[in-house]
Order: C-alpha cells, then structure tokens, then sequence
C-alpha cells in the first residue's frame, strides 16, 4: 500500500504537470511526455508510467475510454510540491459538477432513454416537473411549485452575489441545525446504509495516515412499494477532500429508477497527504413519479479522522464530561476561617488607607436587566438608570474621572462574579498533603491556565455534600500552593480533624477585590492630587527646553537615532508635566531604551528615586534582568507580591528581591528600607504598596511604565496618582498602542472605554498624534523580524516607516530550507483541519491534528540540522506558542519524542502565552 500511495502521489504531481494537456491523450503519447519531460525532473526519480497510471485508476483519478485517457470529472486536485516534502501533497480536492453529454434543463430530466422510464412518464416529467426542496425553481424562474412538500426539504430563492448551488448548500445546511433528525432519516422507502456502518445517520471512521486511502460505500435500497428516482447526490462543505462516484453517473439530467427492491451504491473515497478532522455532508436526492412530482432528501454525515500512531496515543483518555452546575441554595450557618500561607498577611504600616468600593446594588440589578428599563425594575435601579446611563455616554475628562472610572470598575466586577461561578465544583473529594499534612489538596481543571484565576493567598469556600439540613457550616481555606491541575488549601483544624478518605465536598470559587479596590483608589488620588495635566495633558503645557547630547551607556543606541533621541527627550523632561511616551511597534527595542533612561537619569542626578513598573511580572523581571548588570543590590530592588510562586522567580533576581529565605516567603519592608532603593522595580498593582505605606508624593523623580498599552487606566495609574509629583516627576510610557491591549471581561466596560489603555487614550490626543518629539518618538528600527515577517504589519499599522534591522546572518540562516514552500520567503502558512477537544473534567482545549503536523515540522528540522548551512538546533532554540495549557502537555510529550532536549526544557519554552497576572 505505502508504494501504490507513493505512485499515486507521483501521478497527481503528472497531473498537475499537464494541466489540460491530458485530456484525450492515448496512453503511448502520454508515456512519451512522463519518461522525456517528467520522470527525472528536479532530480526525482518517480516510479515507472505503468505503475502510476495503474494507481491514477485504481483510485478514480482518470478513465480510459477506447484507448485515450481523460481526466476523472468529479473533482480536481492540486498538489503542493514543496509542502509534500514534508507531509505529501496537500490535495485540495474540489467537487465540480459533472459534465453530461446531453443538454441539461434546470427543472427537467433529459431525453436520455432509462431502462423503466415510459414515454409517458418522461412527458409527464418534462411538462410538470418542478423542483421542490433546497434548489432553484426553473430555468425561467417564474413558476411557482404546486407540488407537495416533503419533511426537510422547502423551496428556495437564489440571494444576490450567491450561485444557486452554494445557496443550496447553504440552506440545507441551515435546516440541519433545526431540523437534523428529520432530514437524516430514512423516508419515503429510502433506506440509505453504509460500510464502514453508520449510527443515526452519522458514519464515525479513523484510518491510520500510513494506511490511507480509504473508502465508505452507501448503498441506497428502495424498501417501499413504488419507483423511486434517485436524482442527485454530492457534499456540501466548501472544503472538500473527497471523490464521490457511481457507475451511472447520476444527475437530474440523468436519474435513476429504482424498482421496489432494488438498491445501488455510491462509493465516497478519501485520500488525504494531512492529518486531521474531515467532517462531510452528503445530499441524496429523489423524486416519487405521483401525479406532481415530489422531490425529497436524505443527508448522511461523515465524521472522519485521519492520524498517526502519535495522535493516536495523544488523543482523549476520556470524553469530556463537564461539572454539573448546581447553585446551592441553603443558608450559611457560620463561616469558619482557614489558615493563610506565611506572609499573606503581613502587617504594613498604612498611611494611606485602601477603602472597600463595595458595588452599589442598583447597580447590580441594572447590568442584570441589560440596563432596561423594564416593568418589573425596582425603584431605587430606575432612579438611577438615568445618571448611570449619562456617565456611562458621556466622554472622560478630570470632572467625571473618578466617578466614571468607578462605574467602570463595578460593571466589570459584576461580570467577574458572574463568571467565577462558572467553575464552582460539586461532589468532589480532597486528600491530605503528603508533605504537610496541615494542607488539604484539591484537583482544580484548569487551574494554570488561569481558569479559575487561583493565587497564592486566594481562599475559596467548602462545604460538605449532601447536608440536607437548614443550615450548613461553611470552610474558608486558602490556597498555599498552586500546581499544574490542583491546589494545596489551608483549613482550620475544626475541618481537619473530622476529615476522612472519601468524603465529599462542594466548592466555590472567589475572587480577590484587591486589584479592584487598588483601581478605585487609583482615581480618587488622581482628582485629589491634581493629576488633570498628566492625564488630559495639552501643548501649552510644556517649555521648550534644551535637549543636550548624551553617551549612551548601550553602545546599540548610539547608532539607532530614534532611540538615542527619546533618551535624550526623557533626560530634559521636555513633555513634563505631560507623560513622555515610547511608542514602540514590536521588535524595535522599547525596553531597552527605557533601561538606557533609566541608568542616564541615574547618571546624571545621583540622587534620584525611579520607580519602574509593568502590568506582568515577566516584562517586570525583564527590565531587572537588564538593569541589574549596572546596578549593586543596594540601588536596585525587585519586590513581588506575596502571591508570586518563589519558583518561578529568576535565581539571578533572588539575591535583589524582598524573598526572605527564613521565613520563607516574600516580605515587605517598612518604607524607610524601600525609599533607600535608587530604582525600585514593581507591577502596577504591587506599586499601591507603596502608597498605602506611605511613600510620599515626590519620592520618585520618575515612573516608567514598560508594556503600558497592555493595562488599562486605573491599573496604570496606580504607580502614578499618590507617589508622583505633576510639577517636579515626570511619567515615562512604553508600549504599542496597536498591540493587544488590557484583559476586560464586561461587555460594558469594554463598550464604554475601560479596555484603553491610558497610553492608547493619549496616542489619540494632540500632540501625541503629531508625533510631537517633545512628547513622543517612534521607534522605526526592527531588530528581530526578517522583512517577509514585517511586511503586512508595517504596511497595516505602522505607515511603512519600519526598518529590518535584525541580523542578516540570523534572519536569512533558514530562507533557503528546502521545506519551505518559497525560498527567501521564511514563513510557512498551513491550515489544519483539525478537531478541538477535551478530556474528563479539565476545560483546557487541545488539538491532535495540530501537534502531529506540528511533530512533522520539527521532525523535518531535526533531519536537516547542521546541514547545506543550516545551523545545529537545541530544544531553546524553538519557540511554540498556544493558549491551552493541555496543548502544552501533550505537545510536550510529543516533541520529544523527535527533537533533542529534556520535557522540563520543551515545556519551558513550549508555554508561551501570555495569561493575565493579577497581582
């Protein structure tokens, strides 16, 4: 078989090779052509002409008619000659309608003569025949069908822009989703079998990749007591990768009779060069000879599965099968508390105190009812309809900053309840901790994919399943450790000491406002301090000022114009009071010129204080990362929140951070300490340390804040209002506005401008827009991408003002691998057909057919490493991104099978994505 295969794939590449040059050949003229023209070309040797005309045959890809051979019609194929070095061929096969000899009428049957076709029959279809069910009238289009309609089919109009046979498709395929049953069954006597064997209409196949092609036969009975016409028959999907053939050839011009008894069979063969999913619609049609004709249809389904021994090894373990969702609805008893991890609640001397911003009801029963005034809205919501509606439409400045912001942040708290429960629990088991047996472990599905969001420090609540009595004790355990799939929780000794193997407990999820009430806080400083100007800053409001050449530290940015020219702006605060933004569009060095500003300022007065802040703790420990070769740890210091997990700390920044190896974990010292720090390193949320400590305003001479476009407003300005002084500090963002932006879960936040970020806010105001250099360079030097990469980036975003930059030597070291579809062209596009899925209870995604194609790549760079030039590869070298944790684990598994290096190196790299960090 895998040789037939291999003189199939030769004898499309023939094919394809032709073009219309095959059709009416004589099989001597055509062996001519393959052994003087194509055999030998491009130094491949392919089988001899006998051997792959008998595989074009045996698989219906031609027909031999008194010695000439023609090109089967069905469908066409096209074959990827660089791909199929990889994979095979990547055939696209394209169900065309069939050719007849005869004149074919819409509406009519031909003259053609049937075996059990009368003259009387045939006049009465020509003059009455009209089509009924998911097709075009008549050729005129004028008639209107009187005959009976039978279940799952109905007359149909051709929409504007839409051929009558993609309109067809669409409409029968509309039908299924409100009429599936129906329209799959047997009807009329029509009874449609299958082999492989089908079960309610659906015919499940898995064939091996090695084992392909593969057939499914339908065979059609008439089981009734009347002729039945079979009409028509073909697949709807638009992608189609399949040949469906019979030996009649039917179409409307050319049906079928089918006598009481008799039965005839149309064969559906695959041959796919991809793993994947390949679901099919078929659509069998026929005709009842009554007084007026009546046409009616049956469909059948095709769910087809094509793998390797990989996928199949790495597919689901078992079907998924979701939490019930149950809302308890018994009162609480009483509320027992557990016991926190070390340092999540150290005492912190507060000056400035962080208030609870508890949701006004209202407000609640208003995003319930989708902000409507409806009948049944309780009084006090429809009084304040009104106003939230007002503030909700009118545009952000100083006077509503604060009252808007907190309406914001409310509606997107409501959501945020609404959507942690959502991953509540019920039923399940916990068991105690091998290494501590004061903590209890819980299976969470999900957990590091941020689904539910879980921290270290977080609580959630338990009680014990199937208490059917009034009142219920409630268990408050909080999380000390979060692994991969579960979490290790601390109980207070009451639930400790009556816990057994076994027992069974409800779990519901919280989240912690903290980050929420940090945000609220953030907004009143800002009216309080005055921070109109740094946040709604105007041209007026700024000197000219002398910019004065500088030495860079980095010897990179002398040569980069741009760069050198933003430090030099942000040394002379030229935009001050307003924030100096670095736009810079990807790859072009934003980070490093922040650090570059960051050790000039220090540079150039000894006693400044910089606060340096990111929305995640990645691009935080980045900036530590290249700032700590120019600073001791007594001038720079990384300070994490408790919740951060100690392990996934950098060990080159364990020795500059507040980790405390006695009492292990991390501490906050008094602001006395802290205020010693030349340059303190944070996330935004971390920064409201700082305030509630009592940091005083002016302390830091400057913020930066790298990634600023990925945070929204209130989160970026935690680091700004109550530590930043307007008239002598100045702001520092940078970031890309046409980058992904903040994480916003409520519609009507996200309606209303809290997914702005407050970078993206002042990109769109003069004289940011300008690109005024007293306010804002650009970065234009791209030192990552190859040109083919940049392109259509440039070209969509960035006004084609990006330059390559990056290292010819490193951009172009793959642009001649002989697996790419177009050399100097270093990006390869390939579409999987694959099927998401889910196993047991975790609702992480992953897809088979994507990680076999993935291995079939990886595996191809393995083979040519080190070789015609190519470079030796490592396991650090290859970067694979996806959002689901699951597709991690088994792409993990599954590489290093073929690809050098450990599991724990692959899953380093292997996770990519970047999750929202919370705090």
């Amino acid at each position: 078989m895998p040789k037939l295969i291999e003189s199939l794939q030769s004898g499309l590449l023939f094919i394809e090779f032709l073009g219309n040059r095959l059709s009416g050949k004589r099989k001597d003229e055509l062996r001519n052509i393959y052994n003087e023209d194509f055999r030998l070309r491009n130094g491949v040797k392919h089988p001899n002409f006998s051997t792959v005309l008998y595989a074009l045959r045996t698989f219906n890809q031609v027909d031999i008619v008194k010695g000439k051979i023609y090109r089967n019609g069905h469908f066409e194929v096209r074959v990827s000659s660089d791909q199929a070095k990889i994979i095979g061929p990547q055939q696209t096969h394209r169900h065309a309608a069939q050719k007849s000899t005869t004149k074919e009428s819409p509406g009519r049957f031909t003259t053609k003569s049937d075996p059990g076709v009368t003259p009387k029959k045939k006049k009465q279809a020509s003059d009455q025949q009209k089509i009924i069910g998911p097709h075009p009238t008549n050729v005129q289009g004028t008639q209107k069908s009187t005959a009976k309609e039978s279940p799952g089919c109905s007359t149909t109009k051709t929409e504007p822009g839409m051929s009558p046979k993609k309109k067809q498709a669409s409409d029968i395929l509309q039908k299924m989703k409100t009429n599936r049953k129906e329209m799959m069954a047997d009807k009329e006597g029509i009874q449609i079998t299958s082999v492989p064997k089908g079960s309610d209409g659906v015919v499940h196949h898995t064939v091996a990749f090695e084992m392909q092609p593969f057939v499914i036969k339908f065979s059609i009975l008439n089981n009734g007591s009347g002729m039945v016409y079979f009409t028509k028959y073909t697949v709807l999907d638009r992608v189609r990768c399949y040949n469906l053939k019979d030996v009649r050839k039917v179409t409307k011009a050319n049906p079928l009779p089918l006598c009481p008894g008799e039965s005839y069979d149309v064969v559906l063969s695959y041959f796919l060069n991809e793993c994947g999913y390949f679901p099919a619609t078929v659509y069998f049609e026929f005709q009842l000879d009554l007084p007026k004709p009546v046409t009616f249809c049956i469909v059948r389904e095709i769910k087809a599965v094509v793998q390797t021994s990989l996928g199949a090894e790495l597919g689901p373990v078992a079907p998924y099968k979701p939490y019930p969702k149950v809302k308890p609805k018994r009162p609480i008893k009483e509320v027992v508390e557990g016991i926190p991890p070390a340092g999540s609640f150290q005492s912190v001397t507060t000056t400035v105190k962080l208030g609870d911003y508890k949701c006004p009801g209202y407000l609640r029963v208003l995003a319930y009812r989708n902000m409507d005034d409806s009948e049944d809205l309780l009084p006090p919501a429809r009084q304040q309809l009104s106003q939230v509606k007002k503030l909700l439409e009118s545009a952000l400045d100083m006077k509503n900053y604060s009252l808007r912001f907190h309406l914001l942040l409310h509606l997107e708290e409501i959501q945020m309840e609404e959507d942690i429960k959502n991953y509540n629990l019920y039923n399940q088991t916990m068991t105690k901790d091998q290494g501590n047996r004061k903590l209890l472990v819980l299976k969470v599905p999900g957990v590091a994919e941020n689904r539910p969001s879980v921290l270290r420090g977080d609580c959630l609540w338990v009680r014990k399943s199937g208490n059917t009595t009034s009142s219920m004790t409630v268990y408050k355990g909080y999380v000390h450790r979060v692994e991969l799939d579960r979490v290790k929780l601390g109980f207070a000794n009451r639930l400790l000491d009556i816990f057994i193997t076994n027992m069974t407990f409800d779990v519901e999820f919280t989240f912690n406002r903290l980050t929420l009430k940090l945000q609220h806080r953030a907004v009143d400083l800002a009216v309080k301090h005055k921070l109109k100007e740094v946040l709604f800053p105007s041209e007026t409001a700024s000197k000219k000022v002398s910019v004065a050449e500088l030495s860079m530290l980095n010897h990179r940015i002398e040569n980069n114009p741009e760069q050198r020219k933003a430090v030099q702006h942000i040394i002379a605060a030229s935009s001050k009071p307003a924030p100096y933004i670095v736009f810079g569009p990807p790859g072009t060095g934003k980070t490093i010129t922040m650090v570059e500003a960051i050790n000039q300022v220090i540079k150039a007065d000894p006693s400044a204080h910089i606060l340096a802040c990111a929305p995640s703790n990645s691009a935080c420990d980045l900036l530590c990362e290249r700032l700590k070769p120019h600073m001791s740890t007594f001038e720079l210091y990384r300070m994490y929140a408790s919740s951060r997990d100690p392990n996934s700390v950098p060990k080159d920044l364990r020795k500059y951070c507040n980790w405390d190896e006695k009492q292990d974990c991390f501490v906050f010292p008094e602001k006395e300490i802290l205020m010693k720090y030349k340059v303190m390193v944070t996330t935004l949320f971390t920064a409201g340390r700082f305030v509630t400590g009592g940091v005083p305003v002016g302390h830091f001479s400057y913020v930066f804040v790298d990634e600023a476009g990925q945070a929204e407003e209130p989160q970026c300005i935690i680091a700004v209002a109550g530590l930043l002084c307007p008239e002598k500090g100045q702001l520092v963002l940078a970031g890309d506005p046409k980058q992904l932006g903040p994480i916003i879960r409520s519609p009507y936040a996200i309606q209303h401008g809290l997914g702005l970020s407050l970078l993206e806010r002042l990109m769109n105001r003069k004289p940011y827009q300008d690109l005024d250099s007293r306010f804002v360079t650009k970065l234009l030097q791209n030192y990552r991408s190859h040109a083919a990469i940049l392109k259509i980036p440039n070209e969509e975003f960035y006004n084609n003002e990006l330059q390559v930059f990056a290292s010819q030597e490193e951009r172009e070291i793959y642009c001649n691998w002989e697996a790419l579809p177009q050399k100097g062209f270093p990006v390869i596009f390939h579409g999987v057909l694959g099927k998401d899925e889910r196993e047991g209870n975790s609702p992480s995604f992953f897809n088979v057919s994507e990680i076999e194609t993935l291995v079939a790549y990886l595996n191809r760079l393995e083979q040519t490493q080190g070789k015609k030039g190519l470079p030796k590869l490592s396991a650090k070298d290859i970067g694979i991104i996806t959002p689901y944790r699951k597709q991690v684990m088994l792409r993990s598994g599954g590489i290093c099978g073929g690809v050098s290096g450990t599991r724990e190196e692959h899953h380093h790299h292997l996770h990519g994505a970047k999750q929202p960090e919370l705090r």
